[in-house]
């Protein structure tokens, strides 16, 4: 992340992350989609709702909740049928939560941008999967 002309800007990331966040169930599966396959296991949790009918017929069921864990930042994206989404951004330390913000959409998506950042200014990793992000694939 660090080369001249390879570095990905705050701004960048944070047009990749609000591009679809105007309607909360789409943003859910983008995100899914897009950092899910971007970061490495362990860093996105997607937690869904399955009907009966998901099951039988072997779809994955809707998106509930999605939880990207960047170090000690945890953020999380409530998304349910016919309401508002619920976004928080925590602090957790070995597990245990320290501080929890709720905040709304677009707070959430730039405090996801500024923590993808910097992850990947610690983490080549990371940085690889934020160029992919950001680039798309």
């Amino acid at each position: 992340m660090t080369e001249p002309g390879d570095s990905l800007s705050l701004d960048m990331v944070t047009a990749a992350l609000r591009a679809d966040s105007a309607d909360a169930a789409i943003y859910a599966r983008v995100l899914t989609e897009s950092l899910g396959d971007a970061l490495p296991p362990g860093y996105v949790t997607i937690d869904r709702v399955r009907t009966v009918s998901d099951r039988v017929h072997g779809r994955p069921g809707e998106i509930a909740k999605i939880t990207v864990r960047l170090g000690e930042r945890v953020l999380s994206l409530g998304v349910q049928s016919g309401r508002e989404p619920s976004a928080e951004v925590c602090r957790e330390v070995r597990g245990v939560v320290l501080s929890r913000q709720p905040v709304g959409i677009q707070e959430w998506a730039a405090e996801l941008a500024r923590a993808l950042v910097s992850h990947a200014e610690q983490n080549a990793q990371a940085a690889q999967a934020l160029r992919r992000l950001v680039a798309g694939p």
